[in-house]
């Protein structure tokens, strides 16, 4: 399923301080914390707690929140099904960031381990030891 203009529009004028309740209270039903919470916000958006709720209290749009995150890196690593949308597949930037953040709300919701949750740039072991054509080495 694609999400349409008038989606990605909504998407956009949703207020995070709208949701962030949502999302603690999802994630505490599950017995994960508010801490964990952040945590998990902290790496895809670079927000510590301060920002965090200086952005609740401006009533920051999604389209603010995440104009104004430092996005991860590894966010691209974010993929799968949330809310009936393959998350690689979402053209809209704004629209995919929203739902890379929903994607790891339900994965901590879910019990998944936090390293898993957090991902990180998986380097095979071969290639960071070089590799050897002939009796020459290449390393990255």
């Amino acid at each position: 399923m694609k999400p349409t203009p008038e989606h990605n529009e909504k998407i956009a004028k949703l207020t995070f301080a709208g949701v962030y309740p949502h999302y603690v209270t999802k994630v505490e039903k599950k017995g994960r914390t508010k801490e964990e919470l952040h945590q998990v916000i902290e790496w895809l958006t670079g927000f510590d707690e301060n920002k965090l709720n200086e952005l609740i209290e401006e009533k920051a749009t999604f389209k603010t929140f995440f104009e104004k995150a430092d996005l991860n890196p590894n966010a691209h690593l974010i993929t799968g099904v949330i809310c009936g949308y393959r998350i690689e597949e979402i053209d809209n930037e704004l629209t995919r960031q929203a739902r890379y953040l929903d994607k790891l709300v339900d994965e901590l919701a879910k019990g998944r381990k936090m390293e898993k949750i957090l991902r990180k740039s998986e380097i095979s072991p071969s290639a960071s030891s070089g590799t050897k054509i002939g009796n020459q080495k290449f390393t990255l």
